[in-house]
């Protein structure tokens, strides 16, 4: 029994090694494995239960032969002088053992393993549980959680007993020291060693805790107390094969630095635990990063009362557009410049729900454009899945089409197809334009740094299209979302959260054609549930008269 689990848990993790999923981006393909896992749980039980009820026959056999055998050795002459002890000993020998082969060699395994043969291909891989993991430490940092509150399941607003064990966190720690990721590794590692002492029951040793944490912590440029986790390691193991040399090589160095500040004793490692904050987080391609992340928990919104006190909220009829006469619009101002709007009960909820049908068997790993080849490819910046849906697909996508054009006032035959999203673990899409760019600003003064960062810089990213730059955006939000999941404006400090139903609109160009660059924006990582938006990217073909030019480079209206 112990064999054949061994052997199904090795079928899993090879099954896992060879698929290519990307199954944590989408939160919706994630619920098929739900369902999966419950046949698969009630498939393994009918297979112990078969296992039980071979066990028992075969132990039935055991206990009546284990009788008969101690008699008959008690006096094998006078057992066999009874002639039915004689016929009966050729009879077991002869039939009865070979059916015990015959029960011993039934395989109850094989209808489990076949269930399981069939599953395999969707399982997630190694990728998928890497992705998951980083999705965590993305969440931890833009969130400001700390280990602790992750391993006790105690996020903003929610609490559950989903708790991560020593294991977890320590394989959390290692996702992140095989990629260099020490600060995480820290982290993690750290919240491994606190279980591990708290008296929790675990097969992961604490010397491999402590060599990994205190590799970790030397490499966040803190040597005293790299030195001290060393000598806890070297005390628990003293043959350990890295522990003698690497205390060696950090009391060597750390003499050295002593030496060159012209002291002469060891400074005690600092006794405050290692937590959230004790360590800097290295600065990464972002230049927005810390401002990005403050906008997704709520904070540094750029909204004060004289701006407040313009926006306001209206029905809107579109110059008196025939479908919006008897139910106009619902508009309200979310910013005032550059001018962001939402428009209140844009979609049904069966609408949604069969946009949703339609788009879920044709997502796919969203993708971004490669700014060195062109090719489009995906990207750890950018976490979801998204399908595109035409006309012809569904009588809903038609619909949803002209009522963008309804409400908007702008020519939707040159736009691109609806676009669906659903995002992931952490799913998010880091600051972004959605219009095309030169690769290099034009500003000589060179304010905008992130122009040249962004991604998908090229200046011909729609010519095939034919139909000109991105004008504006539509964006839909399919469903509410727990915790997380804003879009937010870092240039100018703005934070719109989901409301299923509603939409948001704004303008990417000015009315020349020029890109208006405040509009960078980001889709925050998604806290606490699963995030559907689709969009419509309205195009400047067919605008003309819709939306003419105006008298400067940066007229808006």
């Amino acid at each position: 029994m112990r064999k054949f689990l061994s052997f199904v848990l090795w079928a899993l993790l090879c099954c896992c090694w060879t698929t290519q999923a990307e199954i944590f981006t989408s939160i919706s393909q994630m619920t098929d494995l739900i369902y999966t896992e419950k046949e698969l749980v009630q498939s393994l039980s009918e297979y112990i239960k078969a296992e039980e009820s071979k066990l028992s026959a075969i132990k039935s056999w055991a206990n009546k032969l284990e009788a008969l055998t101690r008699l008959s050795t008690s006096d094998p002459e006078g057992y066999l002088a009874h002639p039915v002890n004689a016929y009966k000993l050729m009879k077991r020998l002869n039939t009865e053992w070979s059916e015990l082969e015959t029960l011993v060699l039934q395989n109850p395994s094989e209808g489990f393993i076949s269930n399981m043969s069939i599953h395999r291909q969707f399982f997630p891989d190694e990728e998928d549980e890497k992705g998951a993991a980083k999705a965590l430490m993305r969440l931890q940092d833009t969130y400001q959680l700390d280990s602790e509150a992750f391993s006790k399941g105690k996020l903003p607003g929610i609490h559950s007993n989903v708790m991560l064990t020593v294991e977890d966190c320590f394989d959390m720690g290692k996702t992140a020291y095989n990629d260099a990721d020490y600060y995480h590794s820290v982290l993690w590692m750290q919240q491994s060693l606190k279980q591990l002492d708290a008296a929790e029951e675990t097969e992961v040793a604490k010397g491999d805790i402590l060599d990994y944490l205190s590799y970790s912590v030397y490499q966040m440029g803190d040597l005293p107390r790299a030195i001290e986790l060393t000598r806890r390691l070297v005390a628990i193991d003293p043959s350990h094969q890295r522990a003698g040399g690497n205390l060696r090589y950090f009391e060597g160095l750390f003499t050295k630095q002593l030496s060159e500040l012209n002291q002469e004793d060891y400074p005690p490692p600092s006794e405050e635990p290692i937590q959230l904050g004790t360590y800097t987080r290295p600065k990464d391609h972002l230049p927005e990063r810390d401002v990005y992340e403050a906008l997704c928990r709520g904070e540094g919104l750029g909204m004060n009362d004289v701006r407040r006190s313009r926006l306001y909220c209206r029905y809107q009829d579109r110059n008196r557009n025939p479908r919006l006469l008897l139910k106009p619009m619902k508009e309200e101002d979310e910013w005032d410049s550059p001018r962001i709007v939402r428009y209140l009960e844009v979609l049904s909820h069966e609408e949604t729900e069969r946009i949703k049908q339609l788009a879920k068997p044709r997502l796919a790993r969203a993708t971004v454009r490669d700014p060195k080849t062109g090719v489009l490819t995906t990207a750890n910046y950018r976490v979801s899945k998204s399908a595109w849906l035409e006309e012809e697909d569904d009588p809903v996508i038609a619909r949803v089409n002209q009522r963008i054009e309804d409400i908007t006032g702008l020519e939707v035959d040159t736009a691109e197809l609806l676009q669906v999203a659903n995002y992931g673990v952490g799913g998010q899409y880091e600051p972004h334009y959605d219009f095309s760019r030169p690769p290099f600003d034009k500003n000589p003064d060179g304010n905008r740094l992130a122009t040249f960062l962004n991604y998908k810089d090229e200046p011909d990213a729609f010519k095939r299209l034919g139909t000109g730059n991105r004008v504006a955006t539509f964006l839909n939000y399919m469903s509410d979302v727990e915790a997380g999941g804003a879009t937010v404006f870092p240039d100018f400090g703005a934070a719109i959260w989901p409301r299923k139903g509603t939409a948001v609109f704004w303008y990417n160009l000015f009315k020349s054609g020029e890109g208006d660059y405040r509009t960078r924006h980001a889709a925050c990582p998604v806290l606490v549930g699963s995030k559907w938006v689709s969009n419509k990217w309205i195009h400047e073909r067919g605008q003309e008269f819709r939306r003419p030019c105006g008298l400067t480079e940066v007229d808006q209206s």
